[in-house]
């Protein structure tokens, strides 16, 4: 018997040159997710991507494996079919802020609360791109668009904070120029047991460039995010020299003197089985707090439909659909009687 072959990332890239524009962020997400896919174990052929509409929807082209070109914001619903179908796919959904949360917000809410064994990987760049640089549910007060030439008058909405509300049991969120976080944090969510949800800020470099600068450029990022890590107390700053404490429900910045050992820093537990300080954590927001990256949140709980079940036989779907006293037969004459 031949040695079974180890699998590298040129096994999961297809043909298909990606099409993304030069400068956009979906090229090292894609190259990171590639990277990381031999490494879960997974046989190739196990692999399925799904996708609705948009720059991110174009992965399953990119990648040798398995996939599904979805229409606009269903590709949960596809993939929760092809996941109960058969259990032992890896089931990936590639999504956007405007496919996966305008449209599709309401299946994102529902397969998150379901904990379907599916990881769901949202390319936001606060605009829709493929499109041409329409506002997007993402996109932050004042941006003007094509759609909001005056400035965008919408609150936007937080995928993180909405995923950990619908009862996501794997949440993270990483920058797409941060290739040793999104490696991690692609493994972990390809690893969990349930859905595992990841927001990747991604740059639009044609329609909405630079979007996430003010927190992302490397000049200021080690004072404007913090690297959550779990079971280590939340710090950040250049010299670690600042902490975050809860005054309340209320996350607070404090400073930490040199020398002095910090009390009362909120410490980082991932699997705290209530998502309360998770939650409190993905509303941070620039300019008033510094904004969290890595993973908020990774618990255990059942998998929905996690039990093999008998297939159904023509039979069961005959005694299905006969039971009840609702259906009926029409004869060659137009006379309905009872089944």
């Amino acid at each position: 018997m031949s040695e079974e072959k180890t699998l590298t990332r040129r096994d999961f890239v297809s043909t298909v040159e990606p099409r993304w524009c030069a400068g956009c962020g979906c090229h090292s997400t894609f190259t990171r997710l590639t990277s990381t896919f031999p490494m879960l174990g997974v046989p190739r052929e196990n692999f399925v991507v799904v996708s609705g509409i948009g720059c991110s929807s174009r992965f399953p082209y990119y990648v040798n494996t398995y996939g599904f070109h979805g229409i606009h914001g269903r590709a949960p619903a596809v993939a929760t079919g092809i996941k109960l179908n058969n259990p032992a796919l890896s089931v990936w959904v590639m999504t956007g802020d405007g496919d996966g949360l305008a449209i599709g917000g309401n299946h994102f809410i529902h397969l998150m609360r379901r904990n379907a064994d599916i990881k769901v990987i949202l390319f936001n760049n606060a605009i829709y791109g493929l499109t041409k640089g329409q506002a997007s549910p993402t996109t932050q007060v004042g941006t003007k668009t094509k759609t909001t030439p005056y400035g965008s008058e919408e609150i936007p909405v937080k995928p993180l904070a909405l995923a950990l509300a619908a009862g996501a049991t794997f949440a993270a969120r990483v920058n797409d120029t941060d290739t040793d976080l999104l490696s991690e944090v692609f493994l972990a969510a390809g690893k969990h047991k349930g859905v595992a949800f990841v927001e990747v800020l991604v740059n639009c470099a044609i329609y909405n460039d630079k979007a996430f600068a003010a927190i992302t450029a490397r000049e200021t990022k080690t004072e404007r995010t913090i690297r959550l890590k779990h079971g280590q107390p939340v710090v950040f700053g250049a010299n670690n020299d600042k902490a975050i404490k809860l005054k309340g429900i209320k996350p607070e910045v404090v400073s930490i003197e040199p020398g002095k050992a910090a009390s009362d820093i909120l410490v980082h537990d991932i699997h705290n089985p209530d998502s309360t300080p998770a939650f409190l954590l993905s509303q941070m927001e620039y300019p008033d707090n510094p904004v969290p990256f890595g993973i908020f949140r990774q618990v255990s709980r059942p998998v929905f439909k996690d039990k093999t079940e008998p297939r159904p036989t023509d039979q069961d779907f005959k005694h299905l659909l006969e039971s009840g006293g609702f259906t009926w037969k029409v004869d060659s004459n137009g006379n309905i009687g009872s089944v």
